[in-house]
């Protein structure tokens, strides 16, 4: 059964104060709902992963050390593990403060600071090398779906980027599809162009290693997901949650996102 997973993108947001406050109102949400649904609901409840800035890190994870449902990852990682790299930050780093997930592939990394997709895959190798689970980020722009390429834009970046690995290590990515022109546009895929996409990704997991590694994977949906249109957008049978940016900054948005997935709401 595919994992299902709710992740928040704080981006380059929020004070320290800001963050401790977001990160405890959305703990005191989770422990309330815990709380009052059944155990056999709880049991399907999805993964919640935050993404704060690193400077965050070790506070968001001191206050969720002992929550089993919630994991605390890096938005980035350098390709090499150590060296003369000022103001980079590498991926045995954010395992050694006790992180378990990193975003690769972001599209704003790859539109902001030219990543391609070599070196997104020279990410991938440092952060299993660190037993983080790689979050990798797939998309295409306005103009790739205006002119009929998204498909073959999202097929060449899973198979430089990604599909490298053998099938063993691909059972410890996460793959997030991101919309480039619906994110932070307020514009969102409909519910089928998501459901498109993200059966496009299954079965080319399936074409080029097996029908279970497809069905093994879980396939997020980033853009402009929010508290309105989220549970439309999860109702799909092959997208198993998201990558939420803007909505994550706000704890009751966020909450009632996690609620759209687990049903519970």
């Amino acid at each position: 059964m595919r994992k299902k997973i709710v992740a928040g993108n704080w981006k380059m947001n929020l004070n320290f104060e800001e963050a401790k406050a977001l990160a405890g109102e959305l703990k005191v949400k989770l422990d309330h709902q815990r709380g009052v649904v059944p155990a056999h609901k709880a049991v399907s409840s999805p993964e919640v992963v935050l993404f704060p800035p690193y400077v965050y890190l070790t506070r968001i994870l001191d206050l969720f050390i002992n929550d089993e449902g919630v994991s605390v990852g890096a938005q980035n990682c350098h390709h090499e593990d150590h060296g003369a790299h000022t103001g980079e930050v590498s991926a045995p780093m954010i395992s050694s403060v006790g992180a378990t997930h990193v975003i690769i592939g972001h599209s704003e990394r790859r539109s902001q600071f030219g990543e391609d997709d070599e070196l997104l895959a020279q990410k991938v190798k440092q952060a299993l090398k660190s037993a983080l689970v790689p979050v990798f980020c797939c998309g295409e722009m306005l103009p790739e779906r205006e002119n009929g390429k998204h498909f073959q834009v999202v097929t060449d970046q899973l198979l430089r980027g990604l599909f490298w690995m053998d099938e063993v290590q691909l059972a410890k990515v996460v793959i997030a599809y991101e919309p480039v022109w619906a994110i932070g546009t307020g514009v969102t895929a409909s519910p089928g162009q998501a459901q498109e996409m993200h059966a496009h990704i299954r079965k080319l997991i399936g074409d080029t290693y097996s029908k279970g590694a497809a069905e093994r994977m879980s396939v997020l949906y980033g853009g402009s997901c929010n508290a309105k249109n989220a549970a439309e957008l999860f109702a799909n049978p092959d997208v198993d949650g998201g990558l939420i940016g803007g909505a994550s900054l706000k704890a009751a948005d966020f909450f009632q996102i996690i609620k759209s997935l687990d049903g519970s709401q």
